[in-house]
């Protein structure tokens, strides 16, 4: 019986977007272990996966104990092979480390010059972060494409379920990063475009709570509601699941509604599609400001400011948006 551990401490997108590796190593070694290995904090978006045996957390705050502690559980484990997603030192580090009979991982990480495998990182069109993930796999046969997947239990369902009485969207209107956001003028805008017979459940975390608030209040849209941080995240997928359009940036809330394969918009300010972050559900839509501005993207993840000062990429056409997407609500 093979014994794998996936490694991806990024963020919570770059996790969802794992989830096709795991799939796909479950598919081809039925009686495998699958392992996973995330930051502290990301852990509860991947809970209820059939495929996994054990999910652990890195606490990044408290890097070094988390890592020694992480690198003496992973060598009693003995896993055949650890497949690093993760570009950078640490998880390097912790896969060097443990003991494993195989290292497989991208070339850009620092400790690659250990690994048996390493797959070149890199960006070409029509190719998507899951196809790149699934390179890292590659020694063990052909794999074509996957979806996501989220697995939300019945009582994440049974938790959202009275919002699904109605006719509504979601609205995810918060990033990480400032310049990943499409203003909140812009969301106003969008939301007074809508019917009342609509409603609109703005979610978020709970630091989202604020500018949802604010959002509510300066709408002249009279049946919407702020539920940001009142759900977890797989509780928020199935919320996702059913609404008639989910609108998002470029972020997480965008890979959710892809893994539950759930109507998206999704709205790309500074970053760029060429990156291969798009949405992946069967009806989706990506906007952009056009014609583009010459300095998009101005970078991977987005910035806290605009560098040019003048945030162009946001100044998207909402009536636009809206008359394009009206037809499927």
């Amino acid at each position: 019986m093979q014994k794998f551990l996936i490694i991806q401490t990024a963020f919570l997108g770059d996790v969802i977007l794992a989830t096709p590796l795991i799939s796909a190593l479950a598919e081809k070694y039925p009686a495998c272990e699958i392992d996973f290995l995330l930051r502290k904090g990301n852990e509860s978006i991947i809970a209820n996966n059939p495929n996994l045996r054990q999910v652990y957390t890195f606490d990044k705050k408290n890097k070094w104990k988390a890592l020694f502690s992480l690198i003496k559980q992973f060598r009693s484990r003995k896993y055949d092979e650890i497949i690093n997603l993760h570009r950078f030192g640490s998880s390097g580090l912790i896969s060097v480390l443990s003991g494993a009979k195989n290292l497989t991982g991208f070339k850009k990480n620092p400790f690659s010059i250990f690994y048996q495998h390493k797959i070149i990182h890199q960006y070409k069109e029509n190719w998507h972060e899951v196809d790149r993930n699934l390179c890292c796999i590659q020694h063990h046969g052909n794999f074509s494409s996957k979806k996501p997947s989220l697995f939300p239990s019945i009582q994440d369902d049974n938790a959202v379920e009275k919002y699904r009485k109605n006719n509504y969207i979601c609205i995810f209107p918060a990033s990480v990063w400032f310049t990943k956001q499409l203003p909140k003028e812009k969301w106003i805008e969008l939301c007074n475009h809508f019917d009342s017979s609509i409603k609109i459940l703005l979610l978020g975390s709970k630091s989202d709570f604020d500018l949802c608030e604010e959002i509510k209040a300066k709408t002249t849209h009279s049946n919407s509601e702020n539920i940001s941080g009142f759900f977890t995240l797989l509780q928020v997928a199935s919320l996702v699941k059913t609404a008639k359009m989910n609108f998002v940036n470029d972020s997480g809330p965008m890979h959710i509604a892809s893994a539950m394969n759930a109507p998206c918009t999704a709205f790309f300010c500074s970053t760029s599609t060429t990156f291969g972050f798009t949405p992946l559900s069967d009806l989706s839509f990506i906007f952009e400001k056009t014609p583009k501005p010459s300095c998009k993207p101005c970078g991977l993840h987005g910035f806290k400011a605009c560098p040019k000062k003048h945030f162009m990429c946001g100044e998207l056409n909402m009536q636009s948006v809206y008359e394009h997407i009206k037809k499927f609500l």
